[in-house]
């Protein structure tokens, strides 16, 4: 059996595989290694996002690819950071500077996304306006998707889809009219829910009825895709996989941190965004839950407080504190793969695993 289904043809795509990530490169390689990729712009402003889909137009010709949005009801109207990290908590502000104390972290010399900006509703309409005029093939969101987004992005001629962590999220996403519906589970990297993808995915596959459902969180061998597909999926995305790869090119202290773990070294914190995110552990992630950590504030306000510090970490690669959104599925990814070595690796296995099961049932 080959490692194929119906959102192959569907979507234009050799593989059933669908990939995140926030790298071009990555992106580029896993067009052309037959999956479907989907970059993440959550972290970009407008006029980037208008400049990263040209280029991979440019790089992709007429294969196709997906930009990935986070849009967040909770988030309201405020646009001014300085006025919102003044009016901070005094305890907040305090334990953020012990942290940067302890381990001598540097000020950052350039600035970032979250130490120049505040998550908005207003910025979100300006990603948002940015994405459906680009050339992409499709729109997805990872928190929240209004339904009148879902109606302006196929107005504009974009394939939906929406990541959903519950049954009645998923309701929800039907209603609206989603296209596909990517039923992550709470062993993703990332935001994510408090169901377990084993148990998430079917619930989701009845819910859904005819619109397809990619499964998500944990996959990390092509085990797990064929299971996937016994589980009423078409297909799985991916986000961890490609952390690992050349193309990814992280910092060594990161990359380094990430090829070592195994599926105990992540944890669910937080302390990233505000909200339930799982992250490989680290020294950042065991502050906040010391004892006498303040509770980590509200998105968008927690990145407000911690932005710059983070800034700092990261350009400087303070290896206790450095850190990424990461899957349980990372203990799949210890060694640096290319993008077509990563995905050449799911493929072999999938379809040996499919041999097996037929083998077996077959008595």
């Amino acid at each position: 059996m080959k490692l194929t289904s119906p959102i192959c043809e569907k979507m234009g795509i050799r593989y059933p595989v669908f990939g995140l990530a926030h790298s071009i490169d990555v992106m580029v390689a896993l067009a052309k290694a037959g999956g479907y990729p989907v970059f993440g712009a959550a972290r970009s402003m407008p006029e980037e996002i208008a400049e990263e889909a040209r280029i991979m137009k440019e790089e992709l010709g007429d294969l196709p690819f997906g930009i990935d949005l986070m849009l967040p009801t909770s988030v309201g109207d405020e646009t001014d950071r300085r006025a919102s990290l003044a009016a901070l908590p005094r305890e907040h502000k305090e334990f953020v500077c012990k942290i940067a104390d302890k381990y001598k972290v540097p000020r950052a010399t350039k600035p970032t996304f979250f130490s120049s900006q505040i998550r908005s509703q207003q910025l979100f309409e300006e990603q948002m306006a940015a994405t459906l005029e680009s050339q992409a093939h499709s729109f997805a969101s990872a928190v929240g998707m209004p339904p009148e987004m879902i109606k302006r992005a196929k107005d504009h001629g974009k394939i939906t889809f929406s990541l959903v962590g519950a049954p009645r999220h998923a309701e929800k996403a039907k209603a609206a009219g989603v296209d596909v519906i990517v039923a992550q589970g709470y062993d993703a990297g990332g935001h994510t829910g408090p169901i377990g993808t084993f148990s998430l995915v079917p619930q989701v596959v009845d819910v859904a009825g005819d619109i397809p459902v990619l499964a998500a969180g944990g996959v990390g061998h092509g085990r797990h895709i064929a299971a996937s597909f016994a589980l009423g999926a078409q297909g799985v995305w991916l986000g961890t996989a490609w952390l690992a790869s050349k193309e990814h090119a992280l910092c060594e202290a990161l990359l380094a941190k990430l090829l070592k773990a195994d599926s105990l070294d992540t944890t669910i914190s937080l302390s990233h965004s505000g909200k339930s995110c799982r992250l490989i552990k680290s020294a950042w992630t065991d502050e906040w839950d010391r004892p006498d950590a303040p509770k980590p504030l509200k998105m968008p306000y927690q990145q407000v407080l911690t932005a710059d510090i983070i800034a700092g970490i990261n350009e400087h690669e303070i290896e206790p504190l450095i850190y990424e959104a990461t899957g349980q599925s990372i203990a799949w990814f210890n060694e640096l793969k290319t993008v077509d070595e990563i995905m050449q690796r799911l493929v072999t296995e999938s379809e040996t695993a499919f041999s097996n099961m037929n083998q077996l049932l077959a008595g």
